[in-house]
C-alpha cells in the first residue's frame, strides 16, 4: 500500500506524517510519473488556486483527472475545493471528479478558525470507535451541496455539510492532518484498498 500526497502547496508533510504514524508508505506526488504505483492520492488543504495553477503548469490536470476515476483520492479544505466539481467561479481549475458544490472560504477567514466535536456513524463504524472526531476548520469552505452518488458524511449542527463522500472520493472542509487522530486517514487507506 502506498499513498501519494499531491506536494505542489499546502500541509502535505503533515499529512505525509499521519501516513507514516499508521504505517502506510507515502510518495511526494509533484509530477505526473509520480502517481505510477499510488494506490490512493491526498490532495491536502492549501491555496485551491495555487494549488490548480501548480497543476497545469507540471501537466497533472489529466492525469490526476485518469487517476481518480478508478483510485481514490481524498481532498482536504482547499483540496475538497479542487476535488469538486462547481465552485461558482469559472476562472479555476478543478478537477470535476466529486459531484459536489463547494463554496471557499465559507467559514470565514483566519481569525474565525474552529475547532468541533462531529459525530460522523460511518467513520465510527469503519474504525471500531464509538467517540466523535475533533475536527479543525481553518479557512475552511463548506460543501453547500452533494449530488449524484456523492452523499454527505457529517454535517455541523445547524446542518451545514463538512464531509462528503462519492465512492472512492472523500472530501472534508477541515484538517484531519492537524489532529493526533489517524481515523480518517485509516478510513481513506481502506478506500484505497
Amino acid at each position: 500500500m502506498k499513498i501519494g500526497v499531491l506536494a505542489l502547496q499546502g500541509d502535505f508533510s503533515e499529512h505525509i506524517s499521519m501516513l507514516k504514524r499508521i504505517g502506510v508508505g507515502t510518495v511526494e506526488v509533484r509530477l505526473p510519473k509520480h502517481l505510477d504505483g499510488v494506490d490512493g492520492l491526498i490532495i491536502p488543504g492549501g491555496e485551491s488556486t495555487t494549488i490548480g495553477k501548480l497543476a497545469v503548469a507540471y501537466d497533472l490536470m489529466e492525469p490526476l483527472k485518469q487517476f481518480g476515476q478508478h483510485k481514490a483520492i481524498w481532498g482536504t479544505c482547499a483540496g475538497a475545493i479542487f476535488l469538486s466539481k462547481d465552485i461558482n467561479r469559472s476562472d479555476q481549475p478543478l478537477l470535476g471528479l466529486m459531484d459536489i458544490k463547494v463554496q471557499r472560504n465559507a467559514f470565514g477567514r483566519q481569525v474565525d478558525s474552529f475547532e468541533t466535536d462531529l459525530e460522523i456513524d460511518e467513520l465510527m463504524k469503519a474504525t471500531g470507535t464509538e467517540y466523535p472526531y475533533h475536527a479543525v476548520f481553518i479557512r475552511a469552505p463548506l460543501i453547500e451541496s452533494v449530488h449524484g452518488n456523492a452523499k454527505i458524511l457529517s454535517a455541523l449542527d445547524d446542518g451545514r455539510i463538512v464531509a462528503a463522500q462519492e465512492g472512492h472520493l472523500l472530501a472534508t472542509s477541515f484538517h484531519p492532518e492537524l489532529t493526533s487522530d489517524t481515523r480518517f486517514h485509516e478510513y481513506f487507506v481502506s478506500l484505497a484498498r
